[in-house]
């Protein structure tokens, strides 16, 4: 890939907290804008690709490339992703919720989409040639799209807690509903009881139908969104006929996901600062391979 070309007229930045707010004062000023773009139809509708097994590994393959240029900006956008982290399982110590840490960590996931958009803008900017840094990131609130990308993560923000409604709710038909009375006490009745197995199995199954209900309206929705002038429903209408017509490579890179997810949680979390931002430049790269 060609270098990054630099702007002629930098423009400085006093601090992150001062850029934001900036940012939010422009994206603010184009408020009408947003809104016809949140229900644009495009002239040409997107067309779908039938993926390949090797369309995965040249996302990855294109992911870590953008990754290892981008390196520290993007490994700065993501550290607070170990801290959450960190503060669900610190959270999960506390006897009420201890039955539900494992799934607010499994269902922090549903929210990554939503949560690696930046990395998407940083993943476009390589691919048009222009410079990128962790300030590049933030542009998206500039974008026409910045109120669509807010309802779409609104979605999933939002299945992210009925999912642990429901989680909750799985439990105390089986374990529940009494809390726990401690760890080592919850552990060994989750492992060696049937109410503990039936509560892992069926927790297993209906967290799967989350997961594939986020995957399917977000796989290519968000990187869509910042890329073209589609609207918010053609962007979820194309997503879903992603997944209609390659259901099969979908399904292997949401298990690729949630394995590095998983992977990157160990230990302490610490190597999310490596997993998210990997996976967040690859999602653009197969975006990139599934709509044309």
């Amino acid at each position: 890939m060609s270098e990054t070309l630099h702007d002629p007229h930098p423009k400085t930045i006093g601090n992150p907290a001062s850029w934001v707010i900036q940012s939010l004062q422009t994206a603010g000023h184009g408020t009408a804008e947003a809104i016809d773009e949140l229900r644009s139809v495009p002239r040409a509708k997107p067309r779908v690709r039938v993926l390949m097994r090797e369309d995965i590994s040249h996302a990855l393959r294109a992911g870590w490339e953008d990754f290892k240029a981008a390196r520290s900006d993007a490994m700065f956008l993501v550290f607070i992703y170990p801290l959450i982290g960190l503060a669900m399982v610190t959270a999960g110590f506390h006897l009420a919720v201890l039955p539900l840490l494992v799934p607010m960590v499994m269902g922090f996931a549903l929210v990554g989409p939503a949560a690696a958009i930046g990395l998407y803008e940083i993943s476009r900017r390589r691919e048009t040639h222009k410079e990128v840094s962790w300030v590049s990131a933030f542009a998206v609130v500039r974008s026409p799209a910045f109120a669509s990308i807010l309802m779409l993560a609104a979605y999933l923000a939002a299945l992210f807690v009925v999912w642990i409604m429901v989680a909750e709710a799985i439990y105390s038909a089986t374990l529940g509903p009494e809390h726990p009375t401690s760890l080592m006490v919850f552990l060994s009745d989750v492992l060696t009881t049937g109410p503990g197995w039936a509560m892992m199995l069926l927790g297993t199954g209906v967290g799967a139908c989350f997961a594939y209900a986020a995957l399917a309206v977000s796989i290519v929705s968000f990187p869509l969104l910042l890329d073209r002038h589609v609207g918010l429903p053609m962007a979820v209408a194309t997503s879903l006929e992603v997944m209609r017509k390659n259901r099969t490579i979908c399904l292997m890179w949401g298990a690729l996901v949630g394995t590095l997810l998983v992977l990157g949680s160990l230990p302490f979390f610490a190597g999310l600062i490596f997993v998210v931002p990997l996976l967040g430049h690859a999602t653009w790269h197969l975006y990139r391979r599934a709509v044309i």
